[in-house]
């Protein structure tokens, strides 16, 4: 069990140190390559996955339920926490909701379970980053307004993706491997981008940063566990909601709470922190996923 957990958990760990070191000597403005990931390789992945005909969205409907849950779970869970440490709940219950699922989930997802857990697992990314942009830009902002959601490339390619998911219409063999092709290049370039963001985040506000690193994952996989049994899903779909569940907070919680002017500060120390301790808490639940 050791050597599984070490050959799926070291190659995605190097790749983020490797972004670390090289954001320690360059310093490379990621503004431009963070774009391309998010407006071209992000939804050519998405559509790929989702259009391609390993993706079964009527065997994975209650996955993705299960994510929700997790999603909505954690966030109830955290906001006591958020009370007892006098913090703002728009500060800490976010990165406590919305985790780190595309950068690091992923490739693991790839590493554990191969194929059959690679497109349930994009899956869960998409439904999680539509909660992100809507439910959870809301909570930080109540008047935050979501006129640009139905132009957003992310959002373009779920809505297609889930269509051709259902509808199953022809689509030329060349164009689908371009578009995979395409989107398999976001794997390694998210690992990249998470190692420069975490060189550039800070350890100020570090006592928020522990709390929501430990609190992040513990009620992410608490609710896995719980809805895994109540959903009934099978052994490889529990692995993958429990390994969703023990992920730690998601870059793109800094970025919202910086667009909203939200207390960024804290939130970067939440996010690298809880990021530094995904090294104990990973590798915990994928223990419990690949024993599910």
């Amino acid at each position: 069990m050791i050597e599984r957990l070490a050959g799926i958990i070291l190659p995605v760990f190097s790749i983020i140190a490797l972004g670390w070191l090289y954001a320690r000597r360059v310093k490379p403005d990621m503004t431009m390559v963070n774009r391309i990931s998010m407006n071209v390789l992000a939804p050519a992945l998405i559509f790929s996955a989702l259009a391609s005909k390993d993706f079964n969205l009527a065997a994975n409907w209650m996955l993705i339920v299960g994510s929700v849950g997790v999603v909505l779970g954690s966030g109830l869970l955290a906001w006591p926490f958020a009370r007892l440490m006098h913090a703002d709940p728009r500060t800490f219950v976010p990165p406590m909701m919305f985790n780190n699922c595309g950068n690091m989930g992923l490739p693991l997802a790839v590493l554990a379970y191969g194929t059959a857990g690679f497109s349930p697992m994009v899956a869960l990314f998409t439904i999680s980053n539509l909660l992100h942009f809507t439910l959870g830009a809301w909570i930080v902002d109540h008047h935050a307004k979501f006129g640009n959601l139905l132009r957003n490339p992310m959002v373009v390619s779920t809505v297609l993706g889930f269509v051709f998911a259902v509808v199953q219409p022809p689509l030329p063999e060349w164009l689908a491997v371009a578009i995979k092709l395409v989107g398999d290049a976001l794997i390694p370039m998210m690992l990249l981008s998470l190692g420069v963001r975490l060189c550039e985040a800070s350890l100020g506000d570090w006592h928020i940063g522990v709390v929501g690193g430990i609190v992040c994952p513990l009620t992410g996989i608490a609710m896995a566990a719980l809805l895994a049994s109540v959903l009934e899903l099978d052994p490889t779909q529990q692995g993958l909601l429990i390994l969703f569940g023990s992920l730690p907070p998601a870059v793109l919680n800094f970025i919202v709470a910086e667009q909203f002017r939200q207390e960024p500060g804290k939130v970067a120390s939440i996010v690298l922190i809880g990021n530094l301790l995904a090294v104990l808490f990973v590798p915990l639940g994928l223990t419990l996923a690949l024993r599910a």
